[in-house]
């Protein structure tokens, strides 16, 4: 195979230089049409008919390997079939067509291809090319798949890249497809009717969360994004006479984040006329099957710690009575302040805010289900927690409700609807009540919902689930499940834009002052005053960071990184007698060429502290703030990294270093308010974190770590 011993950067500057090579050969790199006969799959399935018919195919693809051995060049060429050897022949296509492909194509290049089936000496199906065309010049190298792109989170970042190169990533991508078909399909067999309704609401209503708004400017009001899958649109089209209706879409929720919650994800709902809840379990335990065995061709899981067979007899499990087997508290004849003290004996961690019977009620049930693995139904679910569904004519402090629950959890959501619109006005008033005390999940009142009511709507049986289903059944989590999961930006953004550009005017204090010092006479000083090597390095690692900096925010990272270079110069004439920092350092720019303005920069950095020249001045500029924050935070990293078993910067996991800021004690002598000066600048703490450590793994090389 094509080794890739370069640097990425120089790679992709290579590659560049070849894309002017071919546009001065008259080849267009980025050409528009294309011409491809058959799959690579087809070609694999038919190989010997096609090798007897001596027939000429054209194929295109991507370009996975290339390997020369003088005037022959074998190659590997993947489409979203199959993968292919081909083989190129000087003789074939020529000298020029030849060195053309060995000189100015890479690996990861598109290319068509025109030639025969053969079979090499070694017995393996191939094609001999007779004519070849560039379809796409790929500018960067595609990452190794077993050296170069371990990092989870950046694979996430990059899931194009871990598609192309996982073929687990890829077969989860096409199961997925294959998962909302079935559902689909299935509903559309039982005479469903699959609508649309809207996503941007003026009342958001049909589940318990926090909703995403917005500003819609040409009606000049706030909206929200949907927090369902059109539930009460959906009833009202019940009130219309439609009987039986689905939607599949997006919904948003703008909550907590974890394995199973995600606030923008795939929900499928379905409404359905003369129907109670009974029958919506019937159906829903088909549905469930159906599409187990479509995607996944099997009934039988391996979930957590759980053995699942969706073909034995689903139970059910009763509400009232699974939380007092497991918790010894009546949910009907109990406190707000008795489950508190049950859940802090339980350990249950629960959101303290807007915290209330519903609330509690709930957080007890959810430490009660992860006993349950399933499959069944969850029945028996108290009104005060159900404000859409009906009430149980046998006890009218539950609702017919149903949920099933698999391996733990809730996957899923069903009710017999609630169509009194009296009894449904009382219990969004209950639901608002809520909301106005400061539960910003509770229900909103939809006046014009209660209105559709009052028109009468036929008994009807509802039911929703996410995608969650699907990534329990594929055993990963729902963030991994999804195809471009939602990431925090890389760098801060300001209004999701791009990168955070600021013109030199934007900027606290002026920025573009000439420094009078170059970065090469800079490091002449490092050298000619600094012999400590962790000094050293603790002024590149500020340099560096400062560099990350500069480019966060557009500006001139030599000049950045010369004041992170240089700003502890006369440490070692002044590590005896500190008051002195920031003042010998005067005499050294000084003679070096430096500007007051430099002078000025890296002497703030020891503001408020040491000599009363400078004691009492305050950081004001951009440049101040993100020189203090800079130095102060290469202390906490590199602490860190020595913490490490390996000692080594790349085993510092964002996650651990945030706990480590947050922990006083812990490289106690690294100032966290200094650090936090990063805000002062418009960087968040975390992002600062983020662009910090990843720039000093960056070098951990150069730094021996």
């Amino acid at each position: 195979m094509e080794k890739e011993n370069k640097s990425p950067r120089s790679e992709r500057s290579d590659r560049i230089k070849k894309i002017e090579e071919l546009k001065e050969l008259n080849i267009n790199p980025y050409p528009a049409k294309s011409k491809r006969t058959f799959l690579i799959k087809k070609v694999l399935e038919d190989f010997d008919s096609f090798k007897k018919e001596e027939r000429k195919l054209n194929l295109t693809g991507r370009l996975k390997s290339k390997r020369s051995h003088g005037n022959l060049t074998f190659a590997q060429l993947e489409d979203r079939s199959a993968k292919i050897q081909i083989a190129f022949s000087k003789k074939e296509i020529g000298v020029d067509k030849y060195e053309q492909l060995t000189k100015l194509i890479d690996i990861g290049d598109f290319l068509e291809v025109k030639g025969a089936c053969f079979v090499t000496h070694k017995g393996e199906n191939s094609l001999m090319i007779s004519d070849w065309k560039l379809l796409s010049k790929a500018i960067r190298p595609l990452p190794d798949k077993w050296r170069g792109f371990r990092d989870e989170e950046e694979k996430l970042r990059k899931r194009y890249l871990d598609i192309l190169i996982n073929k687990d990533i890829r077969d989860m991508v096409e199961k997925k497809a294959k998962f909302w078909n079935s559902v689909r399909e299935f509903l559309m067999k039982e005479d469903f009717l699959e609508v649309e309704t809207p996503v941007l609401e003026t009342t958001t209503g049909g589940a318990d969360a926090r909703p995403f708004e917005t500003k819609h400017n040409a009606l000049d009001i706030n909206v929200y994004l949907r927090i369902s899958m059109g539930e009460l649109w959906q009833k009202r089209l019940m009130v219309a006479g439609l009987e039986k209706t689905f939607e599949i879409g997006r919904q948003f929720r703008n909550e907590g984040m974890d394995a199973e919650h995600l606030q923008d994800y795939t929900q499928m709902e379905f409404y359905w006329a003369y129907a109670d809840y009974e029958d919506g379990m019937k159906l829903v335990e088909q549905l469930f099957k159906h599409v187990a065995k479509e995607t996944f061709g099997t009934l039988k899981f391996k979930i957590r710690d759980f053995d699942i067979d969706l073909e034995k007899k689903w139970e059910k499990y009763d509400y009232r009575k699974t939380v007092k087997k497991y918790t010894k508290i009546d949910i009907l004849n109990t406190t707000e302040k008795e489950i508190k003290a049950k859940l802090d004996e339980l350990k249950v961690d629960y959101d303290k805010k807007g915290f209330n019977i519903t609330r509690a009620i709930d957080n007890l049930w959810k430490y009660c289900r992860k006993q349950i693995a399933g499959p069944g139904f969850l029945v028996g679910v108290p009104k005060v927690i159900s404000p859409l569904a009906k009430t149980d004519p046998e006890n009218t402090e539950l609702t017919l409700r149903f949920q099933p629950i698999i391996a733990g959890s809730e996957l899923g959501n069903g009710y017999s609807e609630l169509n009194d619109p009296l009894d449904q006005a009382k219990r969004f008033k209950a639901q608002q009540k809520l909301r106005d005390e400061g539960d910003d999940e509770a229900q909103m009142y939809d006046n014009d919902y209660v209105e559709a009511l009052e028109y009468g709507m036929p008994p009807t049986c509802g039911f929703g689930m996410s995608e969650r289903v699907f990534s329990f059944l594929m055993g990963k989590s729902m963030r991994e499940c999804q195809i471009f999961p939602l990431m925090k930006p890389k760098y801060n953004l300001k209004g999701n834009t791009g990168y955070f550009k600021l013109k030199p005017g934007e900027l606290k204090g002026e920025v573009e002052k000439n420094l009078g010092i170059n970065h090469k006479d800079a490091k002449k000083l490092l050298n000619r005053y600094i012999k400590d090597e962790n000094t050293k390095f603790h002024m590149i690692e500020t340099e560096v960071i400062m560099r990350t900096l500069a480019k966060h925010f557009s500006q001139d990272e030599e000049r950045w990184g010369i004041i992170g270079l240089l700003h502890d110069i006369d440490w070692e004439l002044t590590k005896d007698n500190t008051d002195n920092h920031g003042i010998k350092m005067k005499k050294i720019i000084k003679e070096a060429g430096g500007t007051d303005f430099l002078i000025e920069t890296i002497q703030s950095h020891v503001y408020g502290f040491g000599n009363v020249e400078l004691k009492d001045k305050k950081r004001t500029t951009t440049l101040q703030h993100a020189l203090a924050a800079s130095e102060t935070l290469t202390g906490l990293i590199i602490a860190s990294a020595l913490m490490q078993p390996d000692k080594k910067l790349a085993s510092v996991k964002l996650g651990s270093l945030k706990k480590k800021f947050k922990n006083s004690k812990f490289a106690a002598n690294c100032n966290r308010d200094i650090i936090m000066e990063c805000e002062k600048i418009d960087i968040p703490i975390d992002d600062f974190l983020e662009l910090s450590l990843k720039a000093l793994q960056g070098i951990s090389d150069e730094l021996s770590l």
